[in-house]
């Protein structure tokens, strides 16, 4: 906070409103020689405006050591008070010792007109130069070219590791505290993270700004206030907003020069100037007035003042013969005004002659009764009072607005970090244990189940077993407008998923994009021998299959299907393939991603058809850059050679995921379907794939290049033609040209979700598999209770192999064995009527509850066909 000018006489110093007069008086000492040897006092006079003059309104003292001729008012101002964290008024008294050395006092003044005693030091100088007073409150001064200061926490004079010639500025700048600006020596030998034009500017002009944030005790890039080479002439500056945006400080700073001129500057650069109509600006400010203008408010040497709005940085105003100018809200009308303070010879009053203005509506000068104009001192307070309790209710409601927020976000951040560890957990195949309700401050919609099932708390913390090497190949391409990720797996491990998926995770080091990218999957089967091919979303379809179903040799049921379902793949593998938009990912020059495989492992058991289990692997890491991408690395190459189209398995495997598929049944009474093999090869200049004959790609120019054609007869008269195109608007083109060459009778069918041959078969599959899971899960409990009995009736256990005469020689023989057939049947009844526990029921229930969902999708895609 700028001080007051140092001096003998009264001190003025704007606050609340108000005027405070501060001076030194001898205590109790009259006229004459006595008064100079009379012990000091320090005191205050609080000043309010009513009626057109300033009114006494309080005052207040403080007893100095030592005689008034000694001590001095060095300065004063207004800082935060640390305790409080109220901006109190402060000042810095000076008092000469007798062993030459001098000792400086800084006060607080509060609200009662108590004065407190903030610190204390001593120094074997005087303080002459470029005096400030801080939050604290603190003291910062410059002498012998070196900065120093003391704050109540310090309790020391402490030296900046800076020489310097002035200080222009010092102030509180978010994010880094107190910070000094002020212009020294050129150093060119140092070190600084700047650019080439500010080590020019230091060369040429052989002085520099430069910045000290007094807390942090580091030095900061000047030149986001202003360029080195005004270093020479700038007498004051003033910060009017500084703020951190994107690790940057962006500032807007006004600066008074030696030429008699006022230039703006914003981050560093200049912005405007102002011609200045006095000589010798020696310092300046900024007051706020009402409808939020900024006026920058200019001192000379001469006592001359003068005003410049900062939206046009024209002079709007100037005085001569002023002894000082206030900034406060004077008048209580909620914006600041200026206070000038005019030097009176024929009166020692320093308010005796003074004006208040905004340069608007605020027009107030001595002399004239504003009694109507003013409010009075009593309805001035009444304001007051209601204001401050309407600010009270504001800022209670918002700082619990702030603490809702602040456990609204440490909630998301919990849920996050769990989310995190959870999905590390599950890539790295361990157990993921969430934590409990009541540990999260949180209340359970459901009991918390402490300690669960044996078998399922198993289930999940045992880890799959893998092979170690289970992807082939992972390769990426771009296909238009589309990324597409996939992961060739090994024939022999595919075999053992089912519901197969890919997910890409976004590397951590790339926190500023939403971890999970969403994106689509497909499974894609290439026979070796490339004489089929087929694409679907969900599971394979299972081959045709006609088979007796015998419950009593499940057995070999089991192993039959096993048996077929491994013959069906074993003349191709299995590539994954996972399809994002490109363009969001492109945002950010370079991404890498996680790619990770999420299947239901099956395996083989005596009691069941197979057994699912849900594991997710790590498939490996893909890189996507800019660069990469314009120079065409990923790009899909589709050539022209001779009659085949030479494209790789991966260019091929990438244009069918990325495409959309539709097949068409197309069926003729009258004539053969000869025509769509010659519109395909001719008119839509159609050739195959060198790797997989029965697909061909289309290299008509246009919007249809591009699209790939699968087309396969039944008979002459009956055949199913299946597109792989980028846009609806390709497949009406093609359907167009298509329906041009057909014969009339022809009967074109959309076939939304596959064969019906197909799907009869394999909902008869889902339905044996249900029969087959249910009656498992309800055999085995059957058997438990078959082998119960067994071993009651082997022999020395059933008392019905015994000798029937030999028990029934007395009747206390008679009645033991009563008792022992009435054992035998009620344990025989016990183990028809058994009860399962809640886990082996789980169990079951879920097993059946999965085949019957598989015969429920086959079904309604057989409904939809």
């Amino acid at each position: 906070m700028a001080a007051v000018p140092p001096g003998d006489g009264e001190h003025a110093l704007p606050y609340g409103g108000e005027v405070l007069v501060l001076w030194l008086a001898a205590a109790g000492a009259g006229a004459g020689a006595g008064r100079a040897e009379a012990a000091a006092e320090l005191r205050v006079r609080r000043m309010a405006l009513g009626a057109g003059r300033f009114a006494h309104r309080s005052s207040g003292a403080f007893g100095v050591r030592g005689r008034r001729r000694d001590a001095g008012i060095v300065c004063c101002g207004c800082a935060t008070h640390s305790p409080t964290g109220v901006v109190l008024p402060c000042v810095l008294l000076r008092r000469k010792k007798r062993s030459d050395a001098v000792k400086y006092l800084l006060l607080s003044l509060h609200g009662s007109n108590r004065f407190e005693l903030s610190c204390q030091f001593e120094l074997d100088y005087e303080l002459k130069e470029d005096v400030r007073l801080f939050g604290g409150p603190s003291v910062l001064w410059r002498h012998a070219d070196r900065l120093f200061y003391i704050s109540p926490d310090t309790r020391t004079v402490l030296s900046a590791p800076v020489q310097l010639s002035s200080v222009v500025w010092a102030g509180e700048i978010e994010g880094e505290g107190t910070v000094v600006l002020g212009v020294r020596t050129a150093r060119l030998r140092e070190s600084e993270a700047e650019d080439e034009l500010s080590t020019s500017d230091r060369a040429i002009w052989g002085t520099e700004f430069f910045g000290y944030a007094i807390e942090a005790q580091k030095m900061l890039a000047s030149t986001c206030f202003m360029p080195h080479a005004y270093s020479r002439v700038v007498s004051s500056v003033h910060v009017c907003k500084s703020e951190m945006l994107k690790e940057q400080l962006r500032t807007s700073v006004v600066a008074v020069t030696h030429k008699n001129q006022l230039i703006w500057f914003q981050d560093g650069r200049p912005k405007g100037v102002c011609e200045l109509p006095y000589e010798k600006p020696c310092s300046i400010k900024t007051a706020v007035t009402s409808g939020n203008q900024l006026l920058l408010i200019v001192s000379f040497a001469s006592g001359n003042i003068c005003v410049v709005r900062s939206e046009n940085l024209q002079v709007a105003s100037k005085w001569q013969k002023v002894k000082s100018v206030l900034v406060d809200d004077f008048v209580g009308s909620g914006t600041e005004q200026l206070l000038l303070l005019f030097k009176d010879d024929s009166n020692a009053d320093l308010l005796n002659t003074f004006k208040i203005t905004d340069l608007g509506r605020v027009n107030y000068e001595s002399g004239i009764n504003y009694e109507d104009d003013v409010p009075a001192a009593e309805g001035l307070q009444e304001n007051g009072l209601l204001t401050i309790q309407a600010l009270e209710k504001r800022l209670q409601a918002g700082l619990t607005s702030v603490r809702e927020l602040q456990q609204h976000l440490g909630l998301k951040k919990r849920v996050l970090t769990e989310s995190c560890r959870a999905l590390i957990d599950l890539v790295e195949e361990r157990s993921h244990v969430l934590p409990t309700a009541k540990k999260e401050g949180l209340v359970s919609l459901w009991d918390d189940v402490e300690n669960p099932p044996h078998s399922l708390s198993k289930e999940t913390s045992s880890t799959s077993k893998v092979p170690d090497h289970f992807v082939e190949k992972l390769w990426q391409r771009v296909v238009g407008e589309s990324l597409v990720v996939g992961v060739k797996l090994t024939e022999s491990f595919y075999l053992s998923l089912s519901d197969v998926s890919l997910s890409l995770v976004v590397d951590q080091d790339f926190s500023s994009i939403s971890p999970i990218i969403e994106c689509r999957n497909k499974i894609i089967k290439l026979n070796k021998a490339f004489s089929a091919l087929s694409v679907s979303s969900c599971q394979i379809e299972p081959p045709p299959k006609k088979m007796k179903l015998d419950l009593h040799s499940k057995n070999d049921l089991k192993k039959e299907v096993h048996k077929k379902c491994s013959n069906i793949h074993l003349e191709g593998a299995k590539t994954v393939t996972a399809v994002t938009s490109l363009s969001p990912l492109l945002a950010f020059h370079c991404v890498c991603c996680v790619v990770l495989l999420h299947a239901k492992k099956q395996k083989h058991q005596n009691d069941g058809l197979q057994k699912s289990k849900k594991i997710t692997l790590l498939c490996g890491k893909i890189l996507l850059s800019l660069e990469d991408i314009s120079n065409g690395k990923y790009s899909v190459k589709m050539l022209r050679d001779s009659s085949y189209c030479t494209g790789s398995m991966e260019d091929i495997l990438a244009v069918l995921a990325a495409s959309m598929r539709f097949s068409f049944q197309i069926q003729s009474s009258d004539f053969t379907l000869t025509s769509v093999n010659s519109w395909l090869l001719g008119e839509m200049e159609c050739t195959p794939f060198k790797e997989c004959h029965d697909h061909i790609f289309c290299h008509k120019a246009g919007n249809v290049y591009g699209t790939v054609f699968n087309w396969t007869l039944k008979s002459p008269f009956e055949g199913i033609l299946t597109l792989f195109c980028r846009s609806l608007t390709v497949l009406f083109q093609c359907l167009h040209s298509l329906t041009r060459v057909l014969p009339p009778s022809c009967d074109v069918k959309l076939l939304k979700s596959g064969s019906k041959g197909v799907l009869t078969e394999q909902l008869a599959l889902a339905l044996e598999k249900e029969m087959l899971t249910s009656r498992t899960s309800l055999s085995s409990k059957e058997s438990k209770a078959e082998n119960s009995l067994t071993r009651q009736n082997e022999p020395g256990k059933n008392i019905s192999d015994a000798p029937v005469a030999s028990l029934l020689d007395s009747e206390d023989k008679v009645q033991q064995f009563r008792m022992k057939l009435q054992n035998e049947r009620e344990e025989s009844v016990l183990n028809m009527n058994q009860t399962m526990n809640g886990t082996l029921y789980q169990e079951m229930t879920l097993k059946i509850a999965e085949a019957q969902l598989s015969s429920d999708m086959i079904v309604w895609r057989l409904s939809k066909s």
